[in-house]
């Protein structure tokens, strides 16, 4: 997994609430189970129209927004069925963090797990950060995850709180097989032993 420490980039404003995730990756592009080729399809009922050409008015077609690296949204982001494709899409697209005042728990977990940061801010501050977004590509976001802030275009801060092993594993891009091969040697070690005092086993 791709570790997190700091990123700089265009953010886009989404000021949705309760974008669910058949809305960021839906169902037609759940038959693979590979991690990439997914961007195409993020956001696509949105994106698209029913003849499949670019809605100018979905903001990541917007010329100021296509090589946005971070999304501002509304409350509730990732609430729905529990996919693990969403933050995939997100992912190959090129999100890597996701700014809202609250996550469903299941697509907040599958985030962390993926190299994507999603940030809980209050309402204040996600207004704050919405402003900014609005702004377009001359107005950047930058995140510091080692002091957990997001700085502003105009050298605002806002701070943002973080599970510290979480952190932890982002900031050493540790998903779950990485978090297990840590422990290879001591879990090598342990069946040295095991042999070595139960044979028969």
């Amino acid at each position: 997994m791709q570790k997190f420490e700091t990123l700089s980039g265009v953010a886009a404003p989404l000021p949705i609430d309760n974008i669910d995730t058949d809305m960021i990756i839906p169902k037609q592009y759940l038959k693979t189970i590979k991690r990439t080729g997914l961007g195409a399809g993020l956001f696509s009922e949105m994106r698209y129209r029913d003849d499949g050409s670019p809605n100018p008015d979905f903001v990541l077609n917007k010329p100021a927004y296509k090589n946005a690296k971070i999304i501002v949204a509304g409350d509730n982001f990732g609430c729905g069925s529990s996919r693990e494709h969403a933050p995939w899409a997100l992912l190959d697209y090129g999100i890597r963090c996701v700014i809202s005042t609250d996550f469903a728990d299941i697509f907040y977990n599958n985030c962390f797990k993926n190299g994507i940061l999603p940030i809980k801010v209050s309402a204040a501050d996600l207004a704050k950060l919405m402003d900014d977004a609005e702004r377009g590509a001359n107005a950047t976001l930058s995140i510091d995850l080692p002091a957990q802030e997001i700085r502003g275009p105009d050298g605002g801060v806002v701070r943002f709180e973080i599970d510290p092993f979480r952190k932890q594993c982002l900031l050493e891009g540790l998903d779950d097989i990485g978090l297990t091969l840590v422990e290879a040697p001591a879990i090598a070690a342990y069946e040295d032993k095991a042999k070595a005092t139960r044979p028969w086993l």
